[in-house]
């Protein structure tokens, strides 16, 4: 069997091509265009991850999965994967191992706010299956002996309840027609049609060029229409269907009096929208919608919509963040600026800080690492949280690396590590100790830097993390040699051991292959700013 050609294009201009359909909605070919570039780079994490959103986009949760899980094999921090397996466990209904995936993500990634959305959406979904708990009153009062008798009568109405239940082939119970209306929506007649289709016996004896009999593609579409129809009933029963529809309904029949609180929920409603478009890679869309929400907001009074102000700032902020994923850097920043502006006027120090972290990010994304420096250290007053103070004092410390200031980078990566430690984040410890040990070598303190890698690859083989542990040893290796050469300028007498630990790490590198050409790929300054 001859193997199989190779597409005639490059790995980057698949994956370009790609995405490009992927946001077009051409998930058919943005499909063939991913596939295409595993044939040219088998395995490759970020290629995986976007192959399982276009699947997920195409309705096959299978191969999504399954996509997102061959992402996560060799990292299992990857958060582009992390994000790709919890939609694509939430979209097949386990709304509870997507809030665990969604929890880690955001416990790696805090900074990325699609992962804090997936949380919100998968606990709303979990609680409208269950309900909430505080709704359940449970009373020990009397005597509870009458219970078991009330099991027995109710396992008998089950019993005659199921004997009179009217199922399907596929042993599914019949859904009452009003109800399977309301799930579908507008895919009801497309539902009715096919069902209709089935009972002309000469179509469905009938196949296609391809060979597919046509009643096999009836019924496929039908299974997915009721699979659909099954999620969408988990994920929002009737009850609250109803409810919502009543409550849209009161919304377009009320006079021009609205109700600020009425006013703040569509509101809100539509600021999760925009955020959803954000982290759902479609910053265009997002922008958009941004900008006409933005509009309409200024064109309101303070009466009918009280935080119109911080309204305003956070739409600002989003637009910001859109135009950064677009590209856009001056107009992101103009526009986070303006959210600064909004906040300091009104006083408002939790969007203040949020302005200001988007500024540096901006500052950081195009080299300008000073200005970045300036806006993240106004910043730190304002954070609160040890988790948020440690990736903060690292990345201040990453932009003095890059200005070679490296004396304050490691006063910020022994800051980070601090903070790292209250928080108890072993992810973080180990980014902190790598930071310092770049900074003790800029400083050629290689007996430091030595040994505070050391301790990084202590960190880096409890978290089972293999790609760092093989940089580290790396540097190291290098680290010590550096250390060599120094100590035989100075005719150091301790020269001798430190030789002796050179040569052990050089033997260690020797065992493992030396798949990292750059310095520490996950955790160096190559990873400096996340998307």
């Amino acid at each position: 069997m001859e193997a199989e050609e190779a597409p005639i294009g490059t790995f980057p201009s698949f994956m370009t091509e790609g995405w490009l359909l992927l946001r077009r909605g051409e998930y058919g070919k943005a499909l063939v265009c991913f596939n295409n570039a595993l044939k040219l780079r088998g395995g490759d994490r970020d290629c995986l991850a976007a192959r399982s959103k276009c699947y997920l986009c195409l309705g096959d949760t299978d191969n999504a999965l399954k996509d997102a899980e061959a992402s996560l094999q060799n990292d299992k921090t990857f958060s582009k994967g992390l994000y790709q397996k919890a939609e694509a466990l939430y979209t097949m209904g386990d709304f509870e191992f997507a809030l665990v995936f969604y929890h880690r993500g955001y416990r790696l990634r805090p900074e990325l706010h699609k992962f804090k959305l997936g949380i919100e959406k998968s606990q709303e979904a979990i609680i409208n299956c269950i309900g909430a708990p505080s709704s359940v009153k449970l009373e020990n009062k009397g005597n509870l002996c009458f219970l078991s008798k009330q099991a027995e009568c109710k396992q008998k109405v089950q019993i005659k309840v199921c004997k009179n239940q009217k199922w399907t082939k596929n042993q599914k119970p019949v859904r009452n027609p009003k109800t399977e209306r309301e799930l579908l929506g507008e895919l009801y007649p497309d539902k009715a049609y096919l069902e209709k289709l089935l009972n002309d016996k000469d179509l469905m004896e009938s196949s296609t060029q391809q060979g597919i009999k046509v009643k096999d593609l009836v019924l496929g579409g039908i299974s997915y229409l009721e699979t659909r129809s099954e999620f969408w009933q988990q994920q929002k029963p009737i009850y609250a269907r109803v409810r919502e529809r009543k409550l849209r309904q009161q919304r377009w029949t009320r006079d021009k009096k609205q109700k600020p609180l009425e006013v703040g929920r569509y509101i809100e409603k539509i600021m999760e929208d925009i955020d959803m478009l954000l982290s759902g890679d479609c910053p265009e869309e997002s922008c958009k919608k941004a900008k006409r929400v933005l509009k309409k907001v200024q064109e309101w009074s303070e009466d009918e919509l009280p935080n119109r102000k911080e309204l305003i700032a956070g739409l600002y902020s989003r637009i910001g963040k859109a135009q950064l994923e677009m590209g856009q850097m001056e107009a992101a920043l103009q526009s986070h600026k303006m959210d600064l502006e909004l906040a300091r006027q009104h006083d408002l120090p939790d969007a203040v800080s949020r302005a200001l972290e988007n500024i540096g990010r901006v500052y950081a994304s195009t080299g300008r690492f000073q200005p970045a420096i300036d806006a993240w250290e106004k910043r730190i007053p304002m954070v609160k949280s040890n988790l948020e103070k440690a990736w903060l004092f690292h990345e201040i410390g990453q932009c003095y690396l890059e200005v070679d200031k490296a004396k304050a980078a490691q006063s910020y990566g022994q800051k980070s590590l601090q903070a790292a430690d209250e928080e108890g984040d072993a992810e973080w410890q180990l980014h902190a100790m790598v930071l310092m040990a770049q900074a003790q070598v800029r400083l050629k303190d290689y007996r430091p830097a030595i040994l505070t890698f050391e301790k990084a690859l202590n960190k880096a083989t409890l978290l089972h993390d293999e790609a760092a542990q093989k940089a580290i040893i790396i540097a190291l290796d290098e680290v010590s040699k550096s250390f060599m050469e120094q100590l035989s300028e100075r005719e150091d007498p301790t020269a001798q051991s430190l030789t002796a630990r050179s040569s052990r790490n050089a033997r260690v590198c020797a065992e493992l292959p030396r798949v990292c050409a750059e310095r520490l790929p996950v955790h160096g300054s190559k990873r400096l700013f996340p998307p």
